[in-house]
């Protein structure tokens, strides 16, 4: 006998998802050299002023401003030389009326000076073995100073708990001595493949059989989002052998992540394996095109995410809502696609009873953002998924758009959002 199944709207999947999620993973602490992508496991906060002194920004003379009142092209003052520091010295003297030291870039800014005159404003002179500057225009008290703490000052809070690390972040780090970054752990994420049609990525082209691109796909996407993939293979159209190797492998993962059997045909067991190892159903259908079938389980606080066997279906249901739960481990906002609205460049007249997420591209013509569908809008085409870079999300309930219509999108490469992707 057929399952009937009550779709429940997008909406509310995402909802029922989000409000059983872990807000927070586990902290390690890995070299500074590997921590490019991973999230901040707590604050990243100053010890110390950036600069840690009034430095010079440029190659020039460190002198006192009062000195050069009187400064004109007409009547240039001459001022002797004194000494001469690099970065990484500091000098020995403190300036005195009409003195100055000669200051490399990055160099500590000498006692007695309040300015710098950059190299090419002054002329050298040599007079009885000294060296003099001639200063041909006034100078401010501050001219050409970096000040201590300009940049950043002692105890700010540089950066939130949850920050993904970019190369800013990684000099930051280093500026304040990180030679161990504490990050949030990478959760494993398990992947398992069903179905009897499929055969491996190298393996020849059979009658009836299709290779499995949804399991490398949905490795790729889990790495996306900062998490670690771990393949256990693919299964066999049999409940038991199925079932025992989902029980399996629970207990080895952090999430699980299937794809295939979810459906409503003989041989979609999925469903009938979240029950007998009693897992709490969040959902078994959506108001959504693709993906209707996506099933969404909680067994001992471990997220099951039945996802379609279609490639685009799969494709869609990861981004929707495997996405948000693995990226809340990290303490970052930005859990969801970042929504936007583009103008619609092509005809879309296909009617929508429920919610469609279309494999989309968008670009930039003059200022605004345009977007149009990419390849065939069904569920089981893997090309559309290469060629998107958004997916164009039409609401239930329409008879299709037309060109030039104001439309919602959801970047595949974006910011992301803090908050969900849209209403529904």
């Amino acid at each position: 006998m057929v399952e009937r199944r009550t779709p429940i709207p997008v909406k509310d999947a995402v909802n029922k998802i989000m409000d059983l999620v872990k807000r927070s993973g586990e902290i390690e602490y890995v070299a500074i050299e590997e921590c490019l992508g991973r999230y901040l496991g707590q604050p990243l906060k100053a010890d110390h002023d950036v600069p840690p002194f009034n430095r010079s920004p440029y190659d020039g003379f460190a002198l006192r401003s009062e000195d050069t009142k009187a400064a004109s092209s007409e009547q240039p003052v001459t001022i002797e030389v004194i000494e001469e520091i690099g970065a990484g010295t500091v000098a020995i003297a403190s300036l005195k009326q009409n003195q100055a030291i000669r200051i490399m870039t990055g160099a500590q800014i000498p006692n007695g000076a309040d300015a710098v005159i950059m190299l090419e404003l002054v002329k050298e002179v040599q007079k009885d073995e000294k060296t003099y500057i001639q200063v041909k225009r006034k100078v401010a008290a501050g001219d050409n100073i970096s000040r201590q703490g300009e940049d950043v000052q002692n105890s700010a809070v540089l950066l939130d708990k949850g920050t993904k690390i970019n190369e800013g972040t990684v000099a930051l780090l280093a500026t304040f001595g990180y030679a161990k970054v504490p990050v949030f752990k990478k959760p494993v994420v398990g992947i398992i493949a069903t179905g009897s049609e499929l055969l491996e990525v190298d393996q020849a082209l059979e009658p009836g059989k299709i290779r499995n691109s949804n399991g490398y796909m949905i490795a790729a996407q889990i790495q996306k989002v900062g998490a670690e993939p771990k393949f256990f293979g693919k299964l066999a159209d049999d409940f038991d052998t199925c079932y025992q190797k989902i029980k399996q492998t629970l207990a080895e993962v952090d999430v699980l992540v299937t794809t295939g059997g979810v459906s409503v045909g003989d041989f979609d067991h999925l469903p009938g394996i979240y029950k007998k190892l009693e897992a709490e159903i969040l959902f078994n259908k959506i108001a959504m095109r693709p993906g209707s079938v996506t099933t969404v389980a909680v067994k001992d606080g471990k997220f099951l995410f039945g996802l379609s066997g279609n490639p685009s279906a799969c494709f869609v249901g990861f981004e929707l809502f495997v996405r948000p739960a693995i990226l809340s481990l990290f303490e970052t906002d930005r859990v969801h696609l970042q929504k936007e609205q583009a103008i619609l460049d092509k005809d879309f007249p296909k009617p929508n009873p429920f919610t469609r997420f279309v494999r989309s591209k968008v670009s930039i013509e003059k200022g605004k953002l345009v977007v149009a569908p990419v390849g065939l809008d069904k569920s089981g085409v893997v090309s559309s998924i290469a060629y998107a870079n958004a997916l164009l999300m039409l609401p239930g309930g329409t008879r299709g758009f037309e060109r030039g219509m104001e439309v919602d999108v959801l970047l595949l490469n974006g910011e992301g959002s803090a908050s969900l992707w849209g209403e529904q």
